[in-house]
């Protein structure tokens, strides 16, 4: 299960199995109010857990709200090594419609408390600043949550969405654990920062970690080779690719977070993460 990827640090005090779940999922269609079937979306944080899964990762913004309503209601009171993260900086206006950022410091102060009330916690293990907003200092939006983090409110800070310049400058306010950008087999814009947090022990935590894969065929061929699913693929590439990934696959299916759970236990060999990593 879920245990079988290693586990990862964050920050130096908590230690989570290596492969996540990712809640915007969990939220209805468009990514907004709640899903069509409600249980079937608490059955699958249950399920999650059950399978090892001890870092969930969600947003104020999913719903907006609902993920983290749905997260409380399916397991809290919360198992003692379950790690839940959040976020705050972006807005959900309507389904199917872009996410403006908004990092000024009465809205993070606002949907940080928020978040303490829905996900009934006294403490944030990790929350993370979801996008720079380019109408509000850095400073100010990092420097928020950093007094949030001096009242007890926060144990651990990350970002999301951030260039390396944009960490260095997070970096000089406040220890960074986490950086959630996005990355796939497909999409490695943020491949410098995979190593980068490699070298400096910060988690990388990529957002839509599965890309469309059906048309890839060494994909198919490790899939027929493993019996296994191509997403599962590459999970299993991801999980390989660096000690400090940490996948948070998404999902509202109790059987679909089965079998992106079963991914943590296929070890593909060296030659094939590199063949993988370069197209072939």
């Amino acid at each position: 299960m879920a245990a079988a990827a290693g586990t990862i640090d964050l920050g130096g005090d908590l230690t989570v199995n290596r492969l996540g779940f990712g809640a915007m999922r969990i939220t209805g269609d468009g990514i907004w109010g709640y899903p069509k079937d409600r249980e079937e979306a608490k059955a699958t944080l249950r399920r999650a857990v059950e399978m090892g899964v001890n870092f969930i990762d969600t947003a104020d913004s999913y719903g907006p709200d609902v993920s983290e309503i749905l997260i409380a209601e399916a397991l809290h009171p919360y198992p003692e090594d379950l790690i839940i993260a959040t976020k705050g900086g972006k807005l959900r206006p309507g389904p199917f419609v872009r996410w403006p950022e908004d990092g000024r410091p009465e809205h993070l102060r606002e949907v940080l408390e928020g978040s303490l009330r829905k996900l009934r916690m006294e403490q944030i293990p990790l929350y993370q600043l979801h996008a720079p907003d380019e109408n509000v200092p850095l400073e100010d939006s990092i420097g928020t949550l950093l007094e949030f983090k001096e009242q007890g409110k926060i144990r651990h800070i990350g970002v999301s969405n951030f260039t390396e310049e944009q960490l260095r400058i997070a970096q000089r306010i406040t220890p960074i654990v986490s950086i959630q950008n996005r990355f796939n087999i497909d999409d490695r814009q943020s491949e410098s920062i995979v190593d980068l947090c490699e070298q400096e022990q910060i988690a990388f935590i990529p957002w839509a970690p599965i890309s469309n894969v059906e048309g890839n065929p060494a994909i198919q061929d490790l899939a027929q080779k493993y019996e296994a699913t191509p997403h599962q693929i590459v999970l299993a590439w991801m999980l390989a690719r660096s000690p400090a990934i940490l996948p948070i696959p998404g999902t509202g299916s109790v059987a679909h977070v089965e079998e992106n759970t079963k991914a943590a236990a296929i070890k593909l060999t060296a030659a094939e993460v590199a063949a993988l990593s370069a197209g072939n």
